[in-house]
């Protein structure tokens, strides 16, 4: 692996993952300004206005230490979120995860397969020997994809953010090569 500089197209069975353009700003300011997406990563750190989004999705494909890609809904186009790759170690060969998905893509299993895609591409064709993510304890929803994917709890965070006026933990999670690679060869004998 050399860095994050190629920029793939990834089909799952529900969606497909993209490199972003400038026109997907919209999209993506709708979605982070979405109740549920501030309630589990926080409100933005500066104000987001339409000229700065579309300055950062038009230039996520020249970043060569990270992945960003849109998540798509296959069968219609739409984008409903991102997944990134970020925090690159090329010594380790490791990186941080993070996704969000919007009301549109939410309780489709869109977010599961968007997980797996991206993972599977860390893996399988970037070569990481692990991949990390940090969750907000009270995000069962986000726990959940990633134990389906295949992430183990770590370690806890203890009361680490305030949010809304609470303490709230962080969560560990991190997946290696070897443990993937085991999670696929079983998904594939059950076939």
């Amino acid at each position: 692996m050399s860095d994050f500089s190629v920029k793939p197209v990834l089909t799952g069975d529900k969606t497909v993952l993209r490199p972003f353009t400038e026109a997907d700003a919209e999209v993506m300011a709708e979605i982070i300004e979405d109740p549920e997406v501030i309630r589990f990563t926080g409100p933005p750190a500066a104000e987001l206005t339409l000229e700065r989004l579309r300055s950062w999705y038009g230039s996520r494909s020249a970043q060569t230490d990270r992945l960003d890609l849109a998540v798509t809904d296959r069968a219609t186009g739409e984008v409903v979120g991102e997944v990134v790759l970020y925090e690159w170690d090329a010594r380790a060969r490791s990186c941080t995860f993070r996704t969000l998905i919007g009301p549109g893509g939410r309780g489709r299993g869109l977010g599961t397969e968007a997980t797996r895609l991206i993972v599977g591409h860390g893996f399988g064709r970037l070569g990481l020997h692990r991949i990390e993510l940090e969750v907000y304890g009270h995000n069962a929803r986000a726990l959940r994809v990633y134990e389906k994917a295949g992430f183990t709890v770590e370690g806890v965070r203890r009361e680490a953010d305030l949010r809304d006026g609470q303490w709230v933990d962080w969560v560990v999670m991190g997946l290696l090569d070897r443990e993937w690679a085991a999670l696929n060869a079983l998904h594939a004998t059950a076939r």
